[in-house]
Formats: C-alpha cells, sequence, structure tokens
C-alpha cells in the first residue's frame, strides 16, 4: 500500500507528455475523462461516487470513469503522463514533483479535498503513549519505509522541541501494521487518520492514544483533486465542470453520508456499510476543518500553503522552491456560495 507515499522515485521513468486531450465539444457527446483515486475505493473517497451514481458529471457534459489509484506519487505521474486527466494527491508530493520538474508545472491542485493532512501517530496507553508527543520518546514506532506520516515528523518535532530521533523507527509494511499494534510488537504506529478504523476494529479506543500532527501545529494540506496543466490550458470549463459536480456531492456527503456510502459500495460491495461510514466521519474532520467555513471547501489560504512548500523544501532538502501559485490554481472553484459546509 503506497497511498502515503510522498514523492521519493525518480521522475526519470515517465512517459513523454501525451498529445493534447480531445474534447467532444459541440458534438451533443460527454466529454470523456479519467480521474485516479490515490488509493483504492472506501469510504474517505465516497463522495465522488456519489456524483457517478447520481449523474452529477453528465449532468455537466461529462462522462467520468474512476480508477483505483497506487499512492499519491502514481496519481502525479498518471497525470503528468497524459494518461490521466485528474486524479487525487498529496499537496506536499505535488510540490516535490514541481520541485524536481521546474518550469511551467504540468500538474496543479485545482480543489483541496483534505483541508488537513490526515497524519496520525496512535499509540498503545499501556506502553506509556499519552495524548502528549513526547510520550513518544524512547517507543518504537512502525511505519513503512517511505510514507508521508513518517517523513512528515520532524515537522512535528521542531513544533514540539523534540529530537528527530526521540522514537526508533521499526520499518513495517502497511499490511502488518495492525497487526504488530494489536501483538505488542511496537508502542505505536503511523496511520492516515481514517484509515485506523482496522485498528480501532481490534482494539478499544480507550487503549489508545490518538496524537494529531495538526494539533502539533503541522498545518499541512492533504490530498486534493489535481489536474494536467494540458486540460486546464486547453479547456478549463471541463475542469470546472467536473469540481462543480464534485463539489455539490461532497456537501451532499457532509449533510448525508449515507447514499454516498450506498454509492461507493455499488462499486465495492464487499465493504462494511457501518465501518465506511465510520472511515468518512474520520475524513469529514479534515475535509471540513476548521478554517473551511471561512473560505469554504475546496479552497486554500495562500499564506498556509506558503508555509508548507517552505516546510517540505526545508526537510525533504530540495534544490528548488516552487512558487505556490504553480502548486495551486483556485481560479476553476465553483461559486464561493456553492462551496459552504452545510449545517447538520
Amino acid at each position: 500500500m503506497q497511498r502515503r507515499f510522498f514523492l521519493a522515485a525518480s521522475t526519470a521513468a515517465l512517459s513523454p507528455i501525451a498529445a493534447p486531450f480531445v474534447f467532444a465539444q459541440g458534438t451533443g457527446k460527454l466529454t470523456p475523462l479519467k480521474f485516479t483515486l490515490d488509493f483504492r475505493i472506501n469510504g474517505q473517497t465516497a463522495p465522488f461516487f456519489l456524483a457517478l451514481s447520481k449523474g452529477y458529471y453528465k449532468d455537466e457534459g461529462l462522462d467520468v470513469s474512476i480508477d483505483t489509484g497506487a499512492g499519491s506519487v502514481a496519481s502525479i505521474t498518471r497525470i503528468a503522463s497524459g494518461v490521466y486527466q485528474l486524479g487525487l494527491g498529496d499537496i506536499s508530493a505535488l510540490v516535490e514533483f514541481n520541485a524536481q520538474n521546474p518550469g511551467t508545472p504540468m500538474v496543479q491542485a485545482v480543489y483541496q479535498y483534505y483541508n488537513r493532512a490526515p497524519f496520525v501517530i496512535i499509540g498503545r496507553k499501556d506502553r506509556g503513549v499519552t495524548g502528549d508527543f513526547k510520550s513518544l520518546t524512547g517507543k518504537k514506532v512502525a511505519a513503512a519505509a517511505v510514507e508521508s506520516t513518517r517523513r512528515a515528523w520532524p515537522m512535528v518535532a521542531r513544533k514540539q522541541g523534540m529530537r528527530g530521533d526521540a522514537f526508533q523507527w521499526q520499518t513495517t509494511d502497511f499490511s502488518a501494521r495492525d497487526n504488530v499494534m494489536v501483538r505488542g510488537d511496537v508502542d505505536a504506529a503511523t496511520y492516515f487518520h481514517d484509515s485506523a478504523v482496522s485498528l480501532f476494529a481490534r482494539m478499544k479506543p480507550e487503549e489508545l492514544s490518538v496524537l494529531k500532527y495538526a494539533d502539533a501545529g503541522v498545518n499541512l494540506y492533504g490530498n486534493a483533486i489535481l489536474a494536467s496543466s494540458n486540460l486546464i490550458a486547453q479547456n478549463p470549463k471541463v475542469v470546472a465542470a467536473f469540481l462543480r459536480a464534485s463539489n455539490r456531492a461532497i456537501v451532499e456527503t457532509f449533510a448525508n453520508p449515507a447514499p454516498s456510502i450506498a454509492a461507493m459500495r455499488q462499486r465495492e460491495p464487499i465493504l462494511d456499510e457501518k465501518i465506511e461510514l465510520e472511515r468518512w466521519g474520520i475524513t469529514a474532520q479534515y475535509v471540513g476543518a476548521a478554517d473551511t467555513r471561512g473560505h469554504g471547501l475546496g479552497d486554500i489560504k495562500k499564506l498556509t500553503l506558503e508555509q508548507q512548500v517552505d516546510e517540505v523544501v526545508d526537510v525533504f532538502g530540495l534544490k528548488v522552491k516552487p512558487a505556490s501559485d504553480a502548486i495551486f490554481n483556485t481560479s476553476m472553484l465553483p461559486l464561493r456560495n456553492e462551496r459552504n459546509l452545510p449545517k447538520v
């Protein structure tokens, strides 16, 4: 599972940029669009399946196909190569990609999905892990070799006045992470908060401490809807149409998530409705984070993005600092009054 990877692989394997995408304009036909998720299908991305199921994309003249992903790196490279026009991917990974591919950006964020990255370290209380990050000192923390929560740890350490090596990393495959936690082989593990429902099903919440990076003052934007620069340049109206349809479904999911989960299960019927509703409940905390009510869904604060770019460039030792305007293009967002969080 590579969902949480920041860009660590070389971009040398990128295929040449595909020929300009041909749109079905003025023909009465739907415009085909390929959208890649960053990971597998589950409650985290249920709104996109609601938009598909209820015909919101078709209402906008779009024929959208949604495919599973293999991490933010894969999403970004798929879009940059022209194989996909749109996708979900992590903002910090996009910063790193653009730094390694300077010049005119090949991929830009166009709608901020996770208003805050759901990075957490979850620890066992019986091992002395509390709600204080300093309680991790001297502990064993499971994480994949190269994944975003692990790589972002130095940002938390700075904010908390801790050493970067305050604890010992236990490199663990994602599929084994719950097991090493339950067995007690480690004291804590990194997670996307909404991906931890599998652990919560095996350990009681009162047995665990959830340490959120956002609570440590690390204000990182997470996964956003990304678009190819070719698509943005050739037909920004198509991007805007996709965003309107997606945003419509996201707002409805906040008001009532059950239809979105049902639409998602049409594609993956093996998934448990109760678990996926629980997963969305956690996802919603990060999609609709505190400052979302100020600027609406999908938008960002430029200063916060600039600070994130500075952090990523510094922590990962990047030689080029991308401009925030090259990372995020807000010009195709739906109208402000369409992006309000519903009162529930």
